[in-house]
């Protein structure tokens, strides 16, 4: 199709100019199962042609810079963008429902011709679950983990054949690693399913490995866990995974931490709460006293007058930021406590207190405010 005679992108989908991406989505959806060559095979050319345009159209607005310069431009903008030249195979992935249907395969390309390969695919991933105390997770620590892995055969250097016979072509796909179809104006590319890709055949089977190329060894590695970490926290060590077929990179190492918990500390994030009981003379007069920390103990002050639950902040005496955020803060939990029993003594200047102490809770105090109040809620 010519630049002259390309029709408006939006009048292709049938989408006025301000249609939201799901609108143009749902568009192109439609024209493309409507135009599908697959369901029109009496006038399959007038499919392929209106299919490639619809095509084409959703390629450019679907993208939001390449909408902008056709929305100011027009097709000048984008004409580096055509149906000819072959379309984004993330297309295909995003309707995978409409052309997996149609052809049956696992990709679907644009291309044209040309010497296909193997694919290169970094190794897999491998987890491992590591335990760490309260405190080993506050201060950071050095460990070695023994993990066990799958690793290229030395025997055969990962190839699977045994020493000396090395490997041949595979006559399916005769060393390419696909397979190419033709449909309609598709070309269609697929794994190889004898040789899986690789576009070779093994003769003789290493003894080692029995052809599978690997074998399993355990290795010890290094590992730094950072102060301040904190369950389901995870800590990748590059290329420490799984080896990838046909000379791939390896993949990664993720180790995912379990923190136990304290039994004074409770912790929310890089901040500690804990509760400190104090006694009766404590809180009304004031005082100064010693509570654990996670570099030894710290001191408190104790204002006077303090009540149950007040909370006293100590600044950056929380847990470390792993991600250089600096630290948390300890937050203390006042917890004024009652003597449940008393000496003679004991009692004697506790009632001598009493006398001195103003509080609105006595009989003779039934028209004060506070028993005003009460009335008020209980009527």
């Amino acid at each position: 199709m010519s630049r002259q005679t390309k029709r408006d992108y939006y009048e292709v989908l049938t989408v006025i100019r301000t249609a939201t991406q799901e609108e143009i989505k749902s568009a192109y959806r439609k024209a493309a199962l409507k135009w599908h060559p697959d369901r029109n095979p009496e006038q399959k050319e007038i499919a392929e042609a209106k299919f490639r345009e619809a095509t084409e159209a959703y390629s450019v607005l679907s993208d939001a810079q390449k909408r902008a310069a056709y929305d100011r431009y027009g097709h000048a903008g984008v004409s580096g963008v055509s149906a000819d030249t072959g379309f984004n195979s993330s297309i295909f992935e995003e309707f995978q429902d409409i052309f997996g249907d149609f052809f049956g395969f696992e990709d679907v390309f644009g291309r044209t011709g040309g010497r296909g390969r193997a694919r290169v695919q970094r190794g897999a991933d491998l987890r491992y679950d590591m335990e760490l105390t309260f405190e080993e997770a506050a201060a950071g620590v050095s460990t070695k983990v023994r993990l066990p892995r799958q690793e290229l055969c030395e025997a055969c250097k990962g190839t699977g054949a045994k020493a000396g016979t090395g490997v041949v072509t595979c006559e399916t796909c005769k060393g390419r690693g696909q397979l190419h179809y033709q449909q309609g104006f598709f070309s269609i590319s697929r794994t190889c399913p004898q040789c899986q890709g690789a576009g070779q055949m093994i003769r003789d089977k290493c003894p080692e490995c029995r052809g599978r190329g690997r074998v399993e060894r355990t290795r010890t590695i290094e590992v730094r866990i950072p102060p301040g970490v904190d369950s389901q926290t995870r800590i990748r060590v590059p290329n420490e995974g799984e080896p990838g077929a046909n000379g791939a990179p390896p993949g990664d190492l993720y180790i995912v931490l379990d923190v136990k918990e304290h039994p004074f500390f409770e912790r929310r994030g890089a901040d500690l709460y804990c509760t400190i009981p104090v006694s009766i003379a404590q809180a009304a007069l004031g005082t100064e006293i010693t509570v654990p920390g996670i570099n030894g103990e710290e001191k408190v002050s104790i204002p006077e007058g303090t009540q149950t639950g007040s909370i006293i902040r100590l600044k950056a005496k929380g847990l470390p930021d792993p991600h250089g955020g600096g630290k948390g803060d300890l937050y203390v939990n006042v917890r004024v406590i009652t003597p449940s029993k008393l000496t003679r003594d004991q009692r004697a200047i506790l009632q001598q207190l009493d006398q001195t102490l103003k509080v609105e809770n006595r009989p003779a105090d039934r028209n004060s405010s506070f028993f005003e109040k009460v009335k008020d809620i209980f009527g």
